[in-house]
Formats: structure tokens, sequence, C-alpha cells
């Protein structure tokens, strides 16, 4: 019996969708049901992070089609992989099945801004946690962290560059650095700790086999104190 779980969150106490919730399922119902093989792959500062790190219970903000979590289970993990898109967490639930690691992962469709996994968390990954569309992405960010366990850790990669294949072209558009993140986030260094604030370089390579040199905005958060 496959027992990859797949749930629903049921809706919270702001009421029913409104339209901008509608056009967010939408336009990542349309992103995902044209993304294939080339996003299935683990986003390589997630693999930097987690490689040394003892398996434990880990979070994807942001699933995707699976790359992540598929990457995370075969380490051991035991991921929650949620997205707004239910293209995106069925794909998510086919590829862990693909990779005989079903039992270790559960997908949900989740809409953050209203609705947010439970549980306690290891490893929070919020990889190109953003979107054209409204959202209180600090909010989900700082719920993410207040879900971490003790010594665990919330990764937060975001888009530094604009890519060729971005489906955001706008010239004018502002990547929050790291620095702008953490403040937003504002969260009590004595609960919590930076350890990683930066913004590297690498090689990326597009749907189409295009490449270009990105820059990644990173930002490392540990929980120290409960």
């Amino acid at each position: 019996m496959d027992s990859t779980r797949h749930r629903r969150p049921t809706a919270d106490a702001a009421g029913d969708r409104d339209t901008s919730d509608e056009d967010a399922v939408l336009f990542w119902e349309r992103h995902y049901r044209t993304r294939h093989a080339w996003d299935a792959h683990v986003n390589p500062l997630l693999a930097e992070t987690a490689t040394p790190l003892h398996p434990g219970a880990a979070l994807d903000l942001g699933c995707g089609v699976g790359g992540d979590a598929g990457w995370l289970a075969r380490r051991g993990w035991h991921v929650t992989a949620v997205d707004i898109s239910s293209t995106a967490v069925e794909r998510v639930a086919e590829r862990a099945r693909e990779l005989g690691v079903a039992e270790r992962v559960v997908t949900a469709q989740h809409d953050l801004a209203r609705t947010f996994p439970a549980g306690r968390f290891d490893l929070v990954s919020a990889q190109y946690f953003q979107t054209p569309l409204p959202l209180l992405r600090s909010r989900v960010l700082r719920t993410a962290a207040r879900a971490l366990r003790p010594g665990g850790l919330l990764l937060i990669v975001d888009h530094g560059s604009t890519a060729p294949w971005s489906w955001n072209q706008d010239p004018d558009i502002h990547y929050p650095t790291p620095t702008e993140t953490a403040a937003e986030l504002d969260l009590d260094p004595a609960r919590w700790s930076v350890l990683r604030a930066d913004m590297p370089r690498r090689r990326a390579t597009g749907p189409a086999g295009e490449t270009a040199t990105v820059v990644d905005n990173v930002l490392l958060v540990q929980f120290i104190a409960g």
C-alpha cells in the first residue's frame, strides 16, 4: 500500500478564500503544469546545509515538484512537503514513490498565508519562497521559525538576481538582501541566532539547458532556546 500521505487543510477562521487566494492557486497551478524533470533536483544550498546534519524532521515550504523533498528523504529525513499547488504536491508524492521513500514523505496542499502545517521540525527549508502575488512572506517565515525544535535550522534561499528563464523579468524588481530578510523576521536574538547571511554566486541551468550566473540570497537561522 502506498504510504505517501496527502492532506488538504481545512479553512481557517478568516473564512472562505477571496479572489487573491484564487489568483495565487491559478498562477502556481499553471506554473507547475509546465515544469517537468528539470525541476526535480535538489537545490545546491540545501544540499550544502543539510549534508552534515543528522536526519530528523524536515519541512519543505513551497516544495515544487519534489527535488528537495526526495533528496532529504533518501538521506533519512522525514519530510513534510507543502505547496499551494495541488499539481506540485501530487508530483512530490509521485517522485517519493519512484525513489522508494514514500514512507518518509508527507505531502499537503497549503496556502501558507492562511494555514501552516502542524508539528515541530529540525530543519525548515524555504527555497525561493518568492511570488509576484501579494503575500505576507515575513509572517509565514516567522511562523516557520517558531516551528523549529531547539537547535533546529531555518534555511531561506532567495533569488538575488533575475535568470534569463525567470517568470519575473521586471527590471526594477528589488530582491531583499539576507540582512533585510532577517530584519523583517524580527526574531529575538536571545532565542534565534543568525548563522549565515550572504549572497553567493553560482552557475545555474534553466529548463531548456541554458546557463547563467545567478546570485542567491542566503539566510540560515538557528533556534537556540525554548
